[in-house]
C-alpha cells in the first residue's frame, strides 16, 4: 500500500505537467461548488429572513447540483485522456510485475492528490466569489441588505468531498478500462454505456413530455423541459463514439470530394480514434444542449412576462439569475473540458504527424487534416446537442406561449455554435502547429 502511494507521489513530482489539466478541472469545480454552497452557510446564519433564506438555498441547491454533474464530467474527461496516454507506461508496469490492483491504486492516488491540491487552492477564490455572489443578490433585491456573508463547513466539505469523489471515481474507471484492454477483457463496458444511455434518454423524454401536463402559469414549468434536455444530452454523450462513427460513414464521400487528401486522411484518422474523440464530443454536446435550451427558455419567459404587462416577481428574478449563472458555469466547464481533451489528444499525435511528414505529407496537409477533424467534431456535437435542446425548447414554448418556436430567431444558437466551433478549431490547430515544429525524425524517435 505504502509502496503504491509512494509511486503515485513520485509520478506527480517527476512529471507535474501531465496533471495540469486535472488540477485546473478540480480547481474550477471546487471553486464553483464552494462558491454556491457558501449560500447555504449564509442562509443558516442568524437574523436571515425567510425570503432571503429561500433565495440563497435555492441558488445553492440548483447550481450546486449542476456544478456537481459538471465537475464529474470535467474531471472524468481529463483523467480519461491522461490515463489513455499512459497505456504504454501501464503495460510496462504490468510486465515488470505490478498487479492491476496496484496500478489502480497508484493512478487513483495520483488523481486524488492532484484533486485535493486543486480543491485547496480553490478555497480563497471561492470565498471571494461567494461574497461577490451575495452582493449580486442584494443589488437585485433578492436578498436583504442586512444579511451577513458566511463561508463555512458546508461550502468547504461539499467542495472538497465532491471533487475528491469525482477524481477517485473517474480515475478508477479510466484505469480499469486500460488494464482490461491490456488483458483483453473489455467485457460489459459497451453494454453498460448503452444501458445508461437508454436510461438517460427515456428519463429525458419522460421529463420533456411531462411539460404538456403542466399549466402555462406553473412556477415549475421550466424545470421539466430543462432537465429533460439535460438528460437527453447526457444520453447522447454516452454513445458519442457510435454517433461519430455513424456521421463519418455518411460524410466521408462529401469530405473527400470537397477537401481531397486532407478530408480522406481526416476521416480515416477519426475512425481509428473514435473512442478517444468521444472525450471531445461529450463537452460539445452538453454545452450546446444546455446553453441553447436554458437561454432560449429564459428569453421566452422574459418576453412572455413583458408582453403580459406584469412586473417581474422576486421568484422570476431568482430564476433568471440562476439560469444565467448556470449557463456561465456550463460555458466555463465545457470550454475547459473541450480544450483539455482536444489539447491532450492532439499533443499526443506528435509521432503520428512525424510519420506522415516522413511519408511525404506537407505541414499544410496535416493542418488541413486537423481542420477537417475539428469541423466534423463541431458539426457532430452541435447537431446532437441542438436536437436535445429543441426537445426541451419546443414543449416549453408551446405550453408557455401557445406558439412553437421562440421569437428571438437564431441569434442565441449562432452564438453558442460560434463559441463551440472557435474553441474546437483554435485549440486543435494551434496544438497541431506546435507539434509540427518538432523535426519529423525527432518526433518519431522521441515518441517511440
Amino acid at each position: 500500500m505504502f509502496t503504491t502511494l509512494g509511486l503515485a507521489a513520485r509520478s506527480v513530482r517527476q512529471r507535474p505537467g501531465r496533471f495540469l489539466a486535472t488540477l485546473l478541472s478540480a480547481f474550477l469545480g471546487a471553486a464553483i461548488i464552494m462558491t454556491f454552497n457558501a449560500m447555504h452557510d449564509t442562509a443558516a446564519g442568524s437574523g436571515v429572513d425567510g425570503t432571503s433564506a429561500d433565495t440563497l438555498t435555492t441558488a445553492a441547491s440548483v447550481v450546486g447540483g449542476y456544478g456537481t454533474l459538471l465537475v464529474f464530467f470535467a474531471v472524468a474527461s481529463t483523467l480519461t485522456v491522461n490515463v489513455r496516454q499512459r497505456t504504454d507506461e501501464i503495460n510496462l508496469l504490468r510486465t515488470a510485475g505490478a498487479t492491476p490492483g496496484q496500478i489502480k491504486r497508484m493512478v487513483v492516488g495520483e488523481s486524488v492528490a492532484v484533486a485535493l491540491a486543486g480543491a485547496l487552492l480553490a478555497i480563497g477564490p471561492a470565498a471571494l466569489g461567494g461574497a461577490v455572489l451575495l452582493d449580486v443578490f442584494k443589488d437585485s433585491g433578492q436578498v436583504a441588505g442586512s444579511v451577513d456573508y458566511s463561508f463555512g463547513p458546508i461550502a468547504l466539505l461539499s467542495g472538497i468531498d465532491v471533487t475528491l469523489a469525482a477524481a477517485a471515481g473517474a480515475a478508477f474507471l479510466a484505469v480499469r478500462r486500460v488494464t482490461r484492454e491490456a488483458a483483453g477483457t473489455r467485457r460489459g463496458r459497451r453494454g453498460t454505456r448503452r444501458f445508461l444511455s437508454w436510461a438517460a434518454l427515456v428519463l429525458g423524454a419522460a421529463s420533456v413530455c411531462s411539460t404538456f401536463a403542466m399549466k402555462a402559469t406553473d412556477p415549475a414549468l421550466m424545470a421539466a423541459p430543462a432537465y429533460g434536455a439535460i438528460l437527453l444530452s447526457v444520453g447522447l454523450a454516452l454513445v458519442s463514439t457510435g454517433l461519430l462513427r455513424s456521421v463519418l460513414g455518411r460524410a466521408e464521400p462529401l469530405l473527400t470530394a470537397l477537401t481531397g487528401a486532407s478530408g480522406y486522411l481526416g476521416v480515416r484518422n477519426m475512425r481509428q480514434r473514435a473512442s478517444q474523440l468521444s472525450g471531445v464530443l461529450v463537452p460539445l454536446i452538453l454545452f450546446t444542449a444546455m446553453a441553447t435550451a436554458t437561454l432560449y427558455m429564459q428569453t421566452v419567459e422574459n418576453d412572455t412576462i413583458k408582453a403580459s404587462g406584469l412586473t417581474r416577481s422576486t421568484e422570476d428574478k431568482n430564476l433568471e439569475t440562476l439560469n444565467l449563472t448556470v449557463v456561465g458555469i456550463i460555458v466555463v466547464f465545457a470550454c475547459v473540458m473541450l480544450i483539455n481533451s482536444l489539447y491532450a489528444d492532439t499533443a499526443a499525435r506528435v509521432r503520428e504527424f512525424g510519420q506522415q511528414r516522413l511519408a511525404g505529407a506537407t505541414p499544410a496537409q496535416i493542418l488541413g487534416t486537423v481542420a477537417v477533424e475539428g469541423a466534423v467534431l463541431t458539426v457532430t456535437g452541435v447537431f446532437f446537442g441542438t436536437l436535445a435542446a429543441l426537445a426541451g425548447i419546443l414543449p416549453f414554448t408551446a405550453v408557455r406561449t401557445d406558439g412553437l418556436l421562440p421569437d428571438r430567431g437564431l441569434g442565441i444558437w449562432i452564438t453558442v455554435v460560434a463559441i463551440a466551433g472557435t474553441a474546437t478549431m483554435v485549440t486543435g490547430l494551434l496544438t497541431a502547429r506546435r507539434g509540427l515544429r518538432v523535426p519529423a525524425v525527432d518526433a518519431v524517435t522521441l515518441a517511440a
